[in-house]
């Protein structure tokens, strides 16, 4: 199982902080965001990951180098331009998986959560899944949420369900890109319409977790993050 670290957003509502340092290096307790992700992923026993990135993605790379001092290795997929979250994935396929039935996960990096990656990865995927989606209860500047999951079945609908927030946080089967290359040929495309068709077909299953989550969109955000790890609220 490999892992994917998205990390090319451009971080605009994060400025001024993210004029010199890219989202993903922003401390969370004197640890950059990314970091805690890479933790918790080698913590899980997934240590081959890849890290895509745009703006100053160079310093990623100089922080983080091929990953020995966490006890990982870290492939990098370098975008010109961000590709949005689907365009992404679909460019660095290739080092995530040999065939499109494989799985691996997707980390957003700007997200901090407390899950145990493990708990996405069983049981294995039906075989006609796409994927499994960490959701979350919708936060104060979410009401509305992303999608329904239906708790009896633990599959995500469109027309009924809990209302509820994608994490950014996956387990994905490469078969969900199938058609992307003829779809998008600019290669620049997201994330959510193919949720969308996965979903219509009965084929994403979906977790509600319960524990803390908080998408760092802004440096309000980040400094109330903050606040709670170094009081010892999350870990």
């Amino acid at each position: 199982m490999k892992a994917m670290i998205l990390a090319a957003g451009l971080g605009t509502r994060m400025r001024p902080l993210t004029l010199t340092t890219p989202k993903p290096l922003l401390p969370v307790a004197d640890k950059p965001l990314i970091q805690w992700h890479i933790e918790r992923l080698v913590n899980a026993g997934i240590t081959d990951l890849v890290i895509n990135h745009a703006w100053l993605g160079e310093q990623i790379e100089d922080y983080l180098g091929k990953g020995e001092a966490l006890g990982c290795h870290i492939h990098y997929s370098a975008e010109g331009e961000p590709l949005e979250t689907g365009g992404g994935i679909f460019r660095a396929l290739p080092l995530l998986i040999d065939s499109p039935g494989e799985c691996f996960l997707v980390v957003n990096a700007d997200v901090f959560c407390d899950v145990s990656f493990s708990d996405l990865l069983q049981p294995e995927l039906k075989c006609n899944d796409l994927g499994r989606l960490l959701m979350v209860d919708n936060p104060d500047w979410h009401p509305n949420g992303d999608f329904l999951l239906d708790e009896s079945t633990g599959y995500l609908q469109t027309d009924h369900g809990r209302s509820l927030t994608y994490s950014g946080i996956s387990l994905l089967s490469g078969r969900l890109f199938e058609g992307c290359a003829e779809n998008y040929p600019e290669g620049v495309f997201g994330l959510a319409p193919l949720l969308r068709q996965a979903i219509t077909r009965n084929q994403l299953q979906a977790i509600r977790h319960k524990g803390f989550w908080s998408d760092i969109g802004t440096p309000e955000r980040l400094s109330a993050v903050n606040e709670k790890v170094k009081a010892g609220d999350i870990a």
